[in-house]
Parts: C-alpha cells; structure tokens; sequence
C-alpha cells in the first residue's frame, strides 16, 4: 500500500460520528442535519431535462477536455460573470467531475514530491481535500490560521521568507468554508506578487462563488482580479469551479478548471491517465446550467430568506455575523464547541459540525475551536425549525 496513506487523518463526518458515540437524541424532535454542506435545493427541471434528453451519449467515450460546446459555454460564463475577456476556452478552460476531484488532482500534477522539504500553504479551517491533496503528493501543508479578529483574512506577511522559498501551491477558497470571507483585490495583488517571486502555483477554489447576498455586489473572483492587476495570461493561476451549489446538482459533478495555459495542458495530460472524462450527458446538462442564471438568482433568494430568519431568530441569544457569500454560519459557542454539538443533538435533534473538527492545531492555537459550522441548505421550513430548538436550546444553557 502507498505509504503516505497513514499520514491522513479522518474526515470531519467520521470524527463527528465518533463524537456522538452513546449519545441518544431527543426522540421527541425529528432529526436535523446543519452540519454537512450539501444542497438541497430542487435540481432545476431544465437540466434534468437536458440530461435526460442526452442518454444517448453513454454509448460513447469521452474526452478528457470535453466538448467545444461545453467549454465555451463555461468561458462564456466566466465572461459574464466576471468580465473575464481574455479566456481562450481551447487552451485555458476543461471539463472537471467537480472541484472536490479536480482540486486533489490538480495538486497530482502540479507538485514535485521529489523535493523532500516542498510545502503547500492552505488556510485554517480548511476543506480536508487540499491536506490530503499535499500529504498524497508527498509534501507537508503549512497552515494560515484565519480568525474572526481580523476578519477572516488570510495575512500572507505572516509567512516567513524561509517557508515561502519552500511553497509549491496556495490553495485559495473565497469565499470561503467555513468563514464566507472574500477575499479583496489588495489580498490578490500580494498573493501574485509572492507568487511572482517564489514561483509556486495558486489553486483558486471558488465553489460558493455564486452563493451570496447582495445581487449588486458578487464576491471578487481570482481570475477578475488577475485581469483587472493586468496580469495577461493569468500566471500561474488556476481557478476550479463547480455546479453543485450554484445549480443544485451535487450528484452531477460537474465543474472545471480555467487559467494559466500552460498548466492546463500539462493538467490535461495528467487527466487523461487519470481517467477523468465527464459523460456526455453530463455534460449537455452543465452546458444547459451555465447557460441560465435565473434558476441561480432564485437560488440566492431562498438562501438569503434562510439567512435573514435564521438570524433574526437566533442573534438575541446567540451572536451571528451574516457572511459576505456561502451558506454557512460560523457561529462563536458559549461553551465548548465539541460539548456545544453533543448537548445539541441530545437535547434537540440538530446536527452541527464543530469548528475545531475542521482545522488543525497551528502556530499555538485552533482556530476552529469553540466555533461550530450551521450549514443552512435544507428547506426554508427546516432552517427556520432548526433556528427555534437552537435559540431555545441557549436560553437553556443560560
């Protein structure tokens, strides 16, 4: 067996279920989950209608870069969307089976785990993935802890020069899980200028790009920010986008990676060993959903209806800070946030995930911890239940 498999840790889930070993929920109260971050919105029928009606594509292989059509409808998109005119979908745009693949395997062919001391920077919390991604590839990842007192921002000066010189790939979420911080021009110009200097690749995982509040002001992404600095060609730059929770297809995985020529055709390569083609009707139905926005601003309505009456009923008793974009609310517990989730779902049948689960032990502290991640993804109804057992819990804690 591959030797560095030992070096990874279990996923969140599979600790919060050891967490809740012998506890008994309230049988009283109909279970409900906030704790994991999966849509639950209705697939649009459109696109299970363009799936359905491309069947016919089964009988066929095919290519890892996909079809013309469907890359040009994702560079089309990311014209609107961004502004973003200088996007070749033939050598700067492919077809990936989401961004959870895409993101450990763009890691496989990007990383050297020749050299021994290579490190790759995430931020803290994290999506497990971009660990997995670096232990896999034979590096060690190195943390920036991102903390509510400064906003969720990620301080690049913070990095000593000797680790920087050691940095092959920066994973990059903005907005971000579990926080919902965006990150800002200014942060984008000294992430490229480091990137400029020391040579590594950016990996931009935008997959709640399209989850957020207010409809006159959509969260910057790495590609706009890169043309808007200038940055011709977009160096050393990758974005990976996803359907999921833009069009509520989860179970499609569908999404794709776009930037910097030269590491797409060589990601490319990597791929077609990998076996990563998307079906052919999959992709008829991505290329459907990246052509339609209505399905996705009705999409953000419901999300925010959620957030507001989430907030409202549980901020008396509970501090919330709404976030700038994503469906999560990283939310400050009165005790600790492990004790916090067990007593929960004892006590009300809610299902939450403790921040600390979702970060690891850097530079002295967690920065999960006594944080708890509410995932408000289910039914408008279900969220608002979900608000009562949790304010009523607290008054109880008080």
């Amino acid at each position: 067996m591959n030797p560095k498999l030992q070096h990874l840790q279990p996923y969140p889930f599979e600790k919060l279920r050891q967490l809740f070993n012998g506890i008994l929920p309230n049988p009283q109260l109909k279970p409900i989950n906030i704790s994991l971050g999966e849509p639950k919105h209705a697939t649009p029928q459109f696109i299970r209608e363009a799936l359905s009606n491309n069947l016919d594509g089964l009988a066929g292989y095919p290519t890892t870069i996909g079809r013309d059509s469907l890359r040009q409808a994702i560079a089309d998109w990311l014209q609107h969307r961004y502004g973003v005119t200088q996007i070749d979908p033939t050598t700067q745009v492919i077809p990936t089976l989401g961004s959870r693949e895409a993101l450990f395997s763009f890691a496989q062919a990007v990383l050297d785990g020749g050299k021994g001391d290579g490190l790759v920077l995430c931020p803290n919390p994290f999506y497990q993935i971009y660990e997995g991604a670096a232990l896999l590839a034979g590096l060690q990842p190195y943390f920036i802890n991102t903390v509510a007192e400064t906003n969720y921002r990620l301080d690049w000066a913070s990095v000593p020069d000797e680790v920087w010189r050691r940095v092959q790939l920066v994973f990059t979420c903005s907005p971000g899980n579990p926080n919902g911080a965006v990150m800002t021009l200014d942060e984008w110009r000294e992430l490229f200028a480091l990137s400029d200097k020391y040579g590594f690749v950016i990996a931009a995982d935008e997959c709640y790009t399209e989850i957020y509040f207010d409809e006159t002001n959509p969260p910057l992404g790495a590609l706009q920010a890169a043309q808007q600095l200038g940055r011709d060609g977009f160096p050393r730059l990758v974005v990976l986008g996803s359907l999921s929770k833009r069009s509520n297809v989860p179970g499609m995985r569908s999404g794709f990676a776009a930037g910097d020529a030269a590491i797409i055709k060589q990601f490319s390569l990597y791929r077609t060993y990998h076996g990563s083609a998307m079906g052919g009707a999959i992709q008829a139905a991505s290329e459907a959903a990246w052509k339609d926005e209505t399905h996705v601003r009705e999409n953000r309505r419901l999300y925010t209806e959620k957030f507001d009456t989430f907030y409202d009923v549980v901020n008396p008793v509970l501090p919330l800070i709404k976030p700038a974009a994503s469906f999560y609310y990283w939310v400050r517990t009165p005790i600790d946030d492990k004790d916090f989730t067990v007593r929960l779902l004892r006590d009300a049948n809610v299902t939450v995930l403790p921040g600390s689960l979702l970060a690891r032990d850097a530079h002295g502290i967690n920065p999960g911890k006594n944080f708890v991640r509410i995932a408000l993804v289910s039914s408008v109804a279900e969220s608002s239940e979900a608000a009562n057992r949790i304010r009523h819990f607290i008054e109880q804690l008080s």
